[in-house]
């Protein structure tokens, strides 16, 4: 018997060239007047912060703008970002950029209706109520973080990641439009598609998989193996930035329903105590945890061959399965991502601390298709040293 399941998201999602230039009409469909838009730092430098002058100035919609995301964010920001969003009567949010912008973006979301600091808020279900209305715009094909329940930030005063974890999150539109993605760099294009394609893998093989969002995670792993070579070496192929962007989107849509696994609890103390982007920790982390969880789900890792391009036939299912993880570390190596964790100066001697860190970030372990162990941990940072 199928177990008993459910399916969430995003309330409205809208894909497609040029949507973004909507924004204003969905601003005003969720009865907003005076918008908070959180906003890439980067992306405001690059010139996007006229981009919206000019858009608003045009529907005649004042606005506030925070442009002060940054990767990894620290906890204090979606404080600040709050008081802001109080101080200007702001009635929704906005979020636009990489999975930072808007995991920011969903917690002064949340914190500017509840109060509260966003240190109360960390781990499961520990936000009170509905937060404003929340538009997502990401500009990078990656974390999915558009339709999830989840917003990550660093801890600087303990040196590690923690996240809220709450359907208060969960955006009211996700607004996703491929030639926003053109212009990413093919460095962040790279490790940003492979972070989206640890989603679809971890989501798939999770033991909380459902029906419903192993369709979602078994496309995405089809069309990010398929575009992500075409969208990190010719970044102007709309085409590859919109199938992309779709990976990316059911990525999201799997990661929210069914989770992920221990590639995420092994990556969160390289962010949280070396500072390592959220997409490369995960793409060095990806290929030594697959090799690791293979054994204990056979038959989907020889999916997963097939949705990535490989010929499985005439092959027993455990050969099959293992044409997956080459077939990963071969995507990996072609957008040119050469690094292991060696390259990152992060000596052999911390591996005990980061495993025992790891094993903290209890959710996604519980969510593993095989137990890791504190001695496993360590031997899989070996692995991708």
């Amino acid at each position: 018997m199928i177990k008993q399941f459910s399916f969430t998201g995003a309330r409205k999602i809208v894909f497609g060239g040029g949507s973004f230039n909507t924004l204003a009409e969905h601003i005003r469909e969720l009865k907003g007047a005076r918008p908070m838009i959180v906003l890439d730092r980067n992306l405001a430098e690059a010139g996007f912060r006229d981009r919206i002058s000019d858009l608003f100035k045009k529907e005649k919609l004042k606005f506030t703008l925070f442009d002060r995301a940054e990767a990894e964010p620290p906890l204090e920001l979606a404080d600040e970002g709050a008081g802001i969003a109080r101080k200007e009567k702001c009635d929704i949010v906005v979020g636009i950029g990489g999975g930072s912008a808007m995991d920011l973006a969903k917690a002064i979301a949340v914190l500017a209706a509840n109060r509260g600091k966003a240190a109360d808020y960390l781990g499961l279900n520990n936000v009170p109520g509905p937060g404003l209305p929340k538009i997502m715009i990401p500009t990078t094909a990656g974390t999915g973080s558009e339709v999830t329940f989840t917003a990550v930030f660093i801890r600087r005063d303990l040196k590690k990641k923690e996240g809220m974890n709450s359907p208060y999150l969960y955006p009211d539109l996700a607004v996703l439009d491929p030639l926003l993605t053109v212009s990413l760099p093919p460095h962040p294009t790279a490790t940003t598609g492979i972070d989206a394609l640890c989603h679809a893998v971890e989501s798939y093989t999770s033991i909380n998989a459902s029906p419903t969002s192993e369709l979602f995670s078994l496309e995405a792993i089809s069309l990010i193996a398929s575009n992500l070579r075409a969208a990190v070496h010719d970044g102007s192929n709309v085409a590859a930035r919109e199938q992309m962007l779709l990976g990316s989107l059911y990525a999201g849509l799997g990661l929210a329903n069914a989770g992920v696994t221990a590639v995420h609890s092994l990556s969160y103390p390289l962010g949280g105590k070396y500072g390592v982007p959220h997409g490369l920790a995960n793409t060095v982390m990806l290929p030594a945890v697959m090799t690791f969880n293979l054994p204990a789900t056979l038959e989907k890792f020889a999916v997963m061959a097939e949705a990535t391009g490989e010929v499985t036939d005439g092959l027993s299912t455990r050969e099959a399965a293992s044409l997956t993880v080459k077939a990963v570390e071969t995507l990996i190596k072609d957008c040119g991502i050469h690094t292991k964790l060696k390259d990152l100066d992060i000596p052999e001697k911390d591996f005990p601390e980061l495993a025992g860190a790891a094993m903290t970030v209890a959710r996604p372990l519980a969510n593993n298709p095989r137990k890791v162990t504190l001695e496993d941990a360590i031997k899989i940072y070996g692995q991708a040293y």
